[in-house]
């Protein structure tokens, strides 16, 4: 009887793995068109980069950029803004400043064929670096004033930058040699999101975000590490730690059904990590103490005039890059970005549900201030001072494929297309 027990569990228990093992493969060849076995083109879930040597954070801080990041820290590029079908390369890591590239800065300029492409802006400059710029070489490549030319991108965007950031990081590299043919200056969300969070915290509109300062502020000082902040780090490290696990587990996997089982846990868990992240960004630092000077609020604005002000410290800033520039022989492309909160772009199909968020920190300052920095486009102040301008307001609006992949500001793989496209065109004009 027992014998005969345990037989019949046997069984069941090879019939449920057979059938577990079949759905899976099911599941994977009806997401990638592949058989999971096939080893090149089973995908790798990412590993969230662990800060070294017992450190709390992977973030850094710099005397003259403000946030940044420590070197060696792989790009964490999501699984839907990769080429499909392309290899799973290896991903750039930041570099000795602390920004995605495959170079340490400065780079020397190897040949007179060569075009220096620097990139400067928030998240979604640093995202078009891995995503768009491979194609914005590709297209200038074929134009006359490019053709027969190795443009090179250069990466010096970093999640949060905002006006004079990238104007001081501009002012810096020239300084100590670094040279370029054309800079592209992907921002003006940022500028009119953060700001006014800024604003509201009592730092001045000119500061580096206090979202991404703040955190940076609290470590750096204890004083100033609240007991949430405290639990809320405890919190991060352990999802941290938890989602890497499941990601190595997964991608050794040799079943389809693990590796199916695996994937569902680390997106939980990937979320979870990411809310957790963003609810430490969000906590203010306790007040007074910090040995980190942020300037406070420089005179009280109303709304009106808090605008007016982001948008002229704004285009200030984007004159000087071009002068700077021109002084030297290069082009100068501001890029006024894209975003869902200021559109008239008629979404795809669930794609406002992906993009759009009520409640989100970032909205009001947008809906408020990109018309501002419109007015300042339209005006045509930029313009005659030399800058190429792109004004990308209205960029997505033929487009019917989905083109915002969250409800921030970030794209599918197809909005850094389009965005990549818009630039070269931009540059093939004299």
């Amino acid at each position: 009887m027992i014998r005969r027990a345990a037989s019949l569990f046997v069984i069941n228990l090879a019939v449920f793995a057979v059938v577990a093992e079949v759905i899976g493969l099911a599941v994977f060849y009806y997401q990638t068109g592949w058989l999971y076995y096939v080893d090149p083109y089973r995908p790798q879930l990412a590993v969230v980069a662990e800060p070294r040597g017992g450190r709390l954070t992977t973030a850094a801080l710099h005397p003259y950029f403000g946030p940044t990041h420590q070197p060696g820290l792989p790009f964490d590029m999501p699984e839907a803004l990769r080429e499909p079908g392309a290899p799973n390369d290896t991903p750039p890591a930041t570099n000795n400043f602390g920004f995605t590239a495959r170079h340490d800065y400065p780079v020397a300029r190897t040949s007179e064929r060569q075009v220096l492409v620097g990139i400067f802006g928030g998240s979604v400059g640093a995202w078009f670096c891995e995503v768009g710029a491979g194609r914005l070489a590709a297209a200038l490549a074929r134009t006359p004033a490019f053709q027969g030319r190795d443009v090179v991108p250069l990466c010096f965007s970093h999640e949060g930058y905002k006006q004079p950031q990238q104007l001081l990081i501009l002012s810096y590299f020239l300084s100590i040699g670094q040279s370029f043919d054309v800079v592209v200056n992907i921002d003006g969300f940022n500028e009119v999101a953060i700001s006014p969070v800024n604003d509201a915290r009592g730092l001045d509109i000119s500061m580096p975000s206090v979202m991404h300062m703040d955190p940076l502020t609290a470590l750096v000082d204890q004083s100033s590490m609240t007991a949430d902040k405290v639990e809320t780090l405890g919190r991060i490290q352990g999802y941290r730690r938890r989602l890497n696990a499941v990601a190595s587990r997964a991608n050794r996997s040799w079943s389809a059904a693990v590796h199916l089982v695996l994937t569902r846990l680390h997106g939980v868990l990937d979320r979870q990590y990411r809310a957790e992240v963003a609810r430490f960004d969000a906590l203010p630092a306790a007040a007074g103490g910090s040995l980190v000077r942020v300037t406070p609020r420089l005179r009280a604005r109303g709304a009106a005039e808090l605008y007016q002000d982001i948008a002229r410290n704004w285009a200030a800033s984007s004159l000087l890059m071009q002068q700077m520039l021109a002084a030297r022989g290069a082009r100068y492309v501001h890029v006024l970005q894209p975003n869902q909160y200021f559109t008239t772009r008629p979404f795809a199909p669930g794609e406002a549900a992906v993009a759009i968020a009520a409640d989100s920190p970032f909205k009001p300052g947008v809906e408020h201030g990109y018309p501002v920095l419109e007015q300042v486009v339209s005006s045509g102040e930029l313009a005659r001072a030399g800058v190429t301008v792109v004004d990308g307001v209205h960029l997505f609006d033929r487009e019917r494929a989905p083109v915002y992949i969250d409800n921030c500001c970030h794209y599918t793989r197809r909005g850094y297309e389009i965005l990549a496209d818009a630039i070269a065109a931009a540059l093939a004009k004299p």
